[in-house]
């Protein structure tokens, strides 16, 4: 029976564990390159034991991002930071993986703490934002969108391989298309978003085609050794949007076209939630296993898993396959040793790297002197 901290293998590539962290968009690059935060940020996440270690949603357009201090691949300038990245996550025993996407109607925007309402096209930090249809996303989105053409969605399908080509140069080994949170690839599924009459709109599986010419153009250029996934909004939480049912059939049919894993998320493509289960804890994992069982595809979820007890459990009983932290990570760098603490793992020290363990298991001193709590009562 696997628990959190198995080994888990995709293809040619093994986890130490089952721990993954998200990709969460940072706002600290310039012109689109990564620097010495992300490789801080990355490097501490690796070195604190997480098994397969994201940096943010990596833009394949400059109009691709959610603002203009985020990170993208579009250029060959861009890879040296990345590949730094890279190699210091593999130094420290994780895996590193990229997310691939483009923000669509929810780009041009200012960082949440400046307000994060949409920026003007015509201003200096902002641009003409693209969709499937020209339909304002609303609420703090309030600029019009541009329908995207025919030859302008096979050209972003031409930037996402040309992305991954330029991943697989800086050294990432897992490859994640990011589908979900309302951005481009969520909103060409959905009903809400999408109200094309052309081979791109209508019916399920035309608002699906995106999503499988995105994935074909990848699969020709990223290695079949190396796993090949993607974030899709499974729900819209919206009578009118995307329901998981749909979600379900999609992933049965990105399978075919060379998925190796689904990783589940909402589709956020209105505000207009209804009922969302936000509060709920680890609420996308029975979601997450039906996709399991229906399409026999290796899944992963995220969304209030950061208490070891549900994270381990959740594997346990091999409902999912991954666990994805996001605010977690960010709280914690160490995360998977305090984990392995409170589950009682045999030698939690053991998933930090070599010599920091050995300190920590081998210096001598009072309980608990090298600062980390004892680990709470079991009940």
């Amino acid at each position: 029976m696997p628990d959190l901290f198995s080994p888990y293998t995709l293809k040619g590539i093994t986890l130490r564990n089952r721990i993954a962290m998200s990709p969460m968009t940072m706002y600290r690059s310039v012109d689109g390159k990564v620097g010495d935060y992300h490789l801080m940020l990355l490097g501490s996440r690796a070195a604190g034991g997480f098994g397969l270690v994201f940096p943010e949603q990596i833009a394949i357009t400059p109009d691709g991002r959610t603002g203009t201090c985020c990170a993208g691949l579009w250029d060959d300038a861009q890879i040296e930071g990345l590949a730094r990245v890279c190699a210091l996550v593999k130094e420290m025993g994780a895996v590193p993986a990229i997310q691939l996407g483009h923000t669509g109607r929810k780009g041009s925007e200012q960082k949440p703490w400046e307000g994060k309402r949409q920026i003007a096209p015509d201003h200096p930090d902002g641009w003409q934002v693209r969709g499937p249809s020209a339909i304002t996303y609303g609420g703090r989105y309030t600029y019009p969108v541009q329908a995207l053409s025919a030859a302008e969605i096979h050209d972003l399908h031409r930037a996402y391989a040309d992305a991954a080509r330029r991943a697989l140069a800086a050294g990432f080994e897992w490859l994640e298309m990011h589908f979900a949170h309302g951005y481009l690839g969520a909103s060409f599924f959905s009903p809400l978003a999408n109200q094309r009459t052309d081979a791109y709109g209508g019916s399920l599986e035309n608002r699906l085609r995106f999503h499988r010419e995105a994935l074909d153009a990848v699969r020709a250029v990223w290695p079949e050794r190396l796993p090949l996934t993607m974030r899709l909004g499974s729900d819209d939480f919206h009578p009118d949007g995307v329901q998981f049912d749909d979600a379900v059939w999609a992933v049965g049919e990105l399978k075919r076209h060379g998925l190796d894993l689904a990783d589940l998320s909402l589709g956020m493509n209105t505000d207009d939630l209804r009922e969302p289960p936000f509060a709920q804890a680890a609420f996308m994992v029975e979601r997450g296993n039906r996709v399991r069982r229906e399409c026999g595809i290796p899944v992963a979820v995220s969304w209030n898993l950061g208490t070891p007890a549900i994270a381990d459990r959740v594997i346990r009983e091999e409902l999912i396959d991954l666990v994805f932290l996001g605010r977690p990570a960010l709280a914690n760098p160490h995360w998977p040793v305090w984990a392995a603490r409170e589950l009682t793992h045999d030698d939690p020290f053991s998933l930090l790297p070599q010599d920091w363990s050995w300190w920590l298991k081998n210096r001598p001193g009072s309980e608990n002197s090298h600062g980390w709590p004892a680990p709470a009562p079991r009940t």
